[in-house]
């Protein structure tokens, strides 16, 4: 056999073997773009740092929005976001604005969402809470976390996700910080009945990507009057998020809380 079959044969294999591991997933349509840092401009600009990836790692539609927004940089376009849309009166939190130097709430970004998205004619990305609605169940929920990013990252627009460290103080959970993220993958499909899927997001903070998982969590937290959870839990060990905040002994959980995108 000449080395030019075994080759041929040696990649068909390669394939068989990795393709569908592949197929399997669902990535962000231009991930290739990579993280924004946030550190370009302050320790608080993650939820801007977070909307401009999500703008240029999407398909080409989403794309153009990133491409409109002022500045030849991260940083420059970073600034614009923050001056002309951060700084704007917030909705939501009376007598101030968007943008402090607590940073930005998940409302108010997602207004910022849809104020730059319309600078290229795009739909405004919508909202959801990521906690448990009613009746809903605990693996009813996990699928809903899974629906919104695997539909949103389908309709090009890599979602921006909240997360919050909860902390067990004195016999309640006490959140101490947020984070927001950027969703680039996640599994195409969940089997029936999973408590758990990893995903691979860009942090802002540094501007990395990483990989974490989702889970049903494995103690009570955040219940409701039947003792339910009302959330999953994100584990994201390289992500720093409030750790400073953590207590020798204390119990500590990271939460996805409110996603951002197109489902």
């Amino acid at each position: 056999m000449s080395k030019l079959p075994r080759k041929i044969l040696k990649l068909v294999l390669i394939l068989v073997l990795v393709g569908p591991s592949l197929a399997d997933q669902r990535w962000a349509p231009h991930a290739v773009a990579g993280p924004v840092n946030q550190l370009d401009i302050a320790g608080n600009a993650c939820g801007p740092a977070a909307l401009l990836c999500a703008f240029r790692c999407g398909s080409e539609s989403w794309r153009s929005v990133s491409e409109v927004i002022p500045g030849k940089s991260d940083k420059s376009k970073l600034l614009y976001i923050i001056k002309a849309h951060g700084l704007r009166p917030s909705k939501s939190l009376q007598g101030r604005q968007r943008w402090t130097r607590e940073g930005i709430n998940v409302e108010d970004l997602s207004v910022v969402a849809g104020e730059l998205a319309a600078l290229s004619a795009q739909p405004k990305p919508r909202m959801e809470s990521l906690l448990r609605k009613g009746r809903e169940k605990p693996h009813k929920l996990l699928d809903r976390l899974h629906d919104r990013f695997r539909n949103s990252l389908k309709n090009g627009f890599p979602p921006v996700l909240s997360l919050r460290r909860y902390v067990r103080r004195q016999g309640q959970w006490h959140a101490v910080q947020g984070h927001f993220i950027t969703i680039v993958r996640v599994p195409d499909r969940l089997p029936r009945g999973s408590e758990t899927f990893d995903f691979t997001y860009f942090d802002p903070w540094g501007g990395k990507k990483e990989t974490g998982r989702f889970s049903l969590p494995s103690r009570p937290l955040l219940t409701d009057a039947s003792g339910t959870s009302s959330c999953v839990v994100a584990s994201v060990p390289k992500a720093n998020i409030g750790k400073s905040e953590v207590r020798s002994g204390e119990a500590t959980e990271v939460v996805p809380t409110v996603v951002i995108g197109r489902w």
